[in-house]
This record gives C-alpha cells, structure tokens and sequence, in this order.
C-alpha cells in the first residue's frame, strides 16, 4: 500500500544535524528536479525579500519564512515526518505508533511537496515555506514542473498495490495515476453523515485518523474494494463502489457525526 499524503504549510523548526543531501533522499529519479526547484527558491529568497514573499504567497508577518528558505542548504535537517505538523499529522501522530506502526509508515506514506516533489517521513529535509501552487520566477508553477519527473517515478514506487491518494487538489495536479495504477487507486472525501456535505478542518483531521488506524492495525489491503472493509472493520463509515470505467480511481466517502 502506498499513501500519498499532502503536506503542511506550518511546520516544525529545522533540526541542529547535518544538513540536506538532496542525493540522500527517497525517490532519486527526482533529484534533479529537486535541485531545480531548490536552487532556484534559494536565490529568489536571498534577494529582494519584498519580491520573495509575493512570489510565495506570504503575508509580512510571515517575513521569517523568507529568510530559512535563505539557509535551505545549510540548515539541519530532520526526518520530514518531525517536519510537518498541522491538522493531519497531528491526528495521525506518528511519534506514539509502535515500532512495527513506524516501519509500516516509513515503507508506505509519501508526503508530496511543492520543494521536493514527494518524500518518505523517514527522508531528512530542513523546515521550508513553498506550497505546490507557487509560479517560480524561472521554473514556473510548479505544479508543471514536476508532471514530468513525476511520471517517471511514481508508477514504480506505487509498485503492484493499493494506493490511497488523500492529497488535496493542487498536490493531487503534480501526479495522477493512470491505466493500471489508476484502477488499484482510491481517493477519499470526508462528509458529514447527516448532510452529506464536505467537511473542511474534520477533513484533515478524519484523514490522519484513517491512515494510523491502517498503521497501527497492521492492515495491507491490496485493493480499494479491500480497503474499504478494512476501513470498515475499523470502525468508519463508507461509501463507495466500483467506478464505470476501468483505468479510473475509485471514490471513497467517509462519513463523519463531528464537523468541528
């Protein structure tokens, strides 16, 4: 099974290690790329700061940001699942999962990135600021950029198993699965049960909860329709069905009481 999962704008303070090597990291089909985008980010953010932040979508009080994209190349680096934070990660709470959790989320989740293009939690990355809708001066949207390098690589690391796509829509833009991996694919909205409509902040929440549950259950299912009844014996409540065509992903629906 593999998760893909997307990001956090906030995240945790880089660590004191050693810095990044971007050759180190999962994924190695990406690196160019990577450095494209890393390059090209550092030097717009080692200029005018004013251009940097409306190149990056950032308010003034989020000048910070500017500057330890500056450092990218010097930083400490920590594994990228201490680096994100948010709504979903703080549900899915991969610091307290066993040792056998831990292994299976290190093998399986896939956190894909506007910087790196998608990385392994155990991957060390510093903390950055670069969502994937951000048009770079050079590269521009990256969103683009990464379609092709994506399709290289994705379709092998998906290898012959399920994959759980629960990335939000301009993630989900850098790669889609097709043909075969699009068949063995599912993606989930989270709705509230008593009005079937789309939750916002329980959305993120609801996923993070589904992907430790899967985790700490030991579960491997192997398809969506297996997923499904995995995700049902463990408590949630879904819908879904096969879709019409073949080569499309399959749509899930989670059904949550809570929409806080």
């Amino acid at each position: 099974m593999l998760v893909l999962l997307p990001p956090s704008e906030g995240k945790a303070a880089s660590g004191r290690g050693a810095p990044l090597r971007t050759e180190s990291l999962s994924l190695p089909g990406l690196t160019a790329a990577r450095e494209a985008v890393l390059t090209e980010l550092v030097d717009l953010c080692s200029g005018d700061e004013d251009k940097a932040r409306e190149v990056l979508g950032l308010s003034e009080g989020l000048r910070g940001e500017v500057a330890k994209n500056r450092e990218l190349r010097t930083a400490g680096a920590r594994p990228a699942g201490e680096i994100y934070t948010g709504v979903l990660y703080d549900a899915l709470d991969l610091s307290s999962l066993d040792a056998a959790a831990k292994r299976r989320a290190a093998k399986s989740l896939l956190v894909f990135s506007g910087l790196w293009g998608a990385v392994r939690v155990t991957d060390r990355i510093p903390s950055y600021r670069c969502s994937m809708g951000v048009r770079l001066p050079g590269l521009g949207a990256l969103g683009a950029h990464w379609r092709a390098p994506m399709a290289e690589v994705l379709p092998e690391a998906a290898g012959q198993g399920l994959v759980l796509d629960l990335r939000s829509a301009a993630y989900a833009a850098a790669w889609k699965p097709k043909g075969e991996v699009a068949g063995r694919t599912a993606t989930v909205r989270v709705l509230h049960a008593p009005t079937r409509k789309v939750v916002s902040h329980f959305n993120k929440a609801t996923k993070g909860r589904i992907v430790r549950s899967l985790l700490t259950a030991g579960a491997a299912p192997k398809d969506p329709a297996e997923l499904m009844e995995a995700l049902r014996d463990l408590g949630h409540v879904v819908e879904g069905s096969a879709p019409a065509r073949a080569g499309t992903a399959w749509a899930l629906d989670v059904l949550v009481d809570e929409v806080h």
